[in-house]
């Protein structure tokens, strides 16, 4: 049976040719796990409680949904975990800016950090396809009633935790998934079904008594380990808060226009982690110029930014980031461009713009 026992020829049979569609389809691993609750929805309810989900509400408005799979896919009895490497691999150059570069940033202008994941095309629109031809094999292979459903990150489901159930990894202290041969710079996709699957086997916690990713957090964002709380993650306040970021946060920062990549350069696993094998999640992004995300109109950010993941943070928020992120760098130079932003017709805009001419005039 899914989760326990060897099970029957005609499960191990139909385990291994959804693992070999899965491989087939271009995913980089895959994993079998129970659709039983999560582990950890009481440390889920516990961190909503607390109040680290900021401002992203559709958590708590899902909370059922996310606390037991079979409210998604009622019947659900296993659980398909895959993961899609992104990026160029471990041996990518981080783009911090070091001492040596800080004359150059207050006088040039210079590409902005953003997360890896970034790279090329929304990943939603790369897995999503290939998820729903893996759910429709599954259905098609495992016989008459069998129903499937998949899901990315926008689905009311505990991805990570159902993931490291199935042996797709480890969930880390910086709370990401890793795994032993791909670190954390991959995606995860899951398809829910009412087939019997054999489980496979679960991934030890491997992290021991390393704390980096604890240590390089810019804004101190862990609680402790394995706990973020979101309203002080880079990656959170330049994406997912809506608003003007709190000033007090403004300056840690840093150079970040979109995520952050902190927790995960510094993490063991992933010097060596492997590069993308699809070229639409490897390619580098455009140079991002701050200053010139801020003569972005609606219409120019939409047809820019629509088919990347860069469109999630909206136009108000990508043009506060690039308004504080030239702030940061203290690059006089913008001030016209920060100056043509304090007029802008939204109010997070302006807010980020004047913070910014203030603390350049201060600089």
């Amino acid at each position: 049976m899914s989760g326990s026992g060897p099970g029957t020829l005609a499960t191990l049979a139909l385990t291994a040719a959804v693992r070999d569609r899965a491989l087939a389809l271009g995913f980089d691993r895959v994993a079998f796990g129970p659709a039983d609750p999560p582990e950890h929805g009481a440390a889920f309810e516990r961190w909503l409680e607390a109040g680290y989900a900021g401002d992203m509400d559709y958590l708590a408005r899902t909370r059922q949904e996310r606390l037991d799979p079979r409210r998604l896919l009622p019947g659900a009895r296993s659980v398909v975990a895959v993961a899609l490497v992104h990026g160029a691999g471990g041996d990518e150059p981080g783009r911090a800016v070091d001492d040596r570069d800080r004359d150059e940033v207050r006088t040039a202008s210079r590409p902005a950090q953003v997360a890896r994941y970034t790279r090329g095309r929304d990943y939603h629109d790369v897995m999503r396809p290939r998820l729903v031809a893996l759910a429709r094999f599954i259905d098609e292979t495992a016989g008459a009633g069998t129903r499937s459903r998949v899901a990315v990150d926008t689905s009311a489901l505990l991805e990570r935790d159902l993931a490291a159930r199935a042996g797709l990894g480890w969930i880390g202290k910086n709370t990401n998934l890793l795994a032993p041969d791909l670190g954390s710079y991959f995606f995860i996709g899951l398809v829910l079904t009412t087939a019997e699957l054999v489980a496979d086997a679960r991934q030890p916690d491997r992290c021991g008594t390393c704390r980096a990713c604890l240590d390089a957090c810019p804004t101190g964002a862990f609680v402790e380990p394995y706990v973020l709380d979101a309203r002080r993650c880079i990656s959170y306040l330049t994406i997912e808060h809506r608003g003007p970021i709190p000033v007090a946060q403004r300056a840690a920062i840093g150079e970040w226009l979109f995520g952050c990549d902190v927790c995960q350069e510094v993490c063991p696993w992933n010097r060596r982690a492997p590069a993308a094998a699809n070229p639409a999640l490897g390619e580098p992004p455009g140079d991002l110029d701050p200053e010139e995300l801020l003569g972005l109109d609606e219409a120019a950010f939409r047809s820019r930014f629509r088919p990347t993941a860069l469109w999630r943070a909206r136009r108000p928020g990508l043009l506060r980031n690039a308004a504080i992120v030239l702030a940061n760098r203290g690059n006089r130079s913008a001030i016209p461009a920060l100056r043509r932003a304090a007029s802008d017709a939204d109010p997070t805009v302006r807010d980020a713009a004047a913070w910014a001419l203030e603390r350049l005039a201060a600089s």
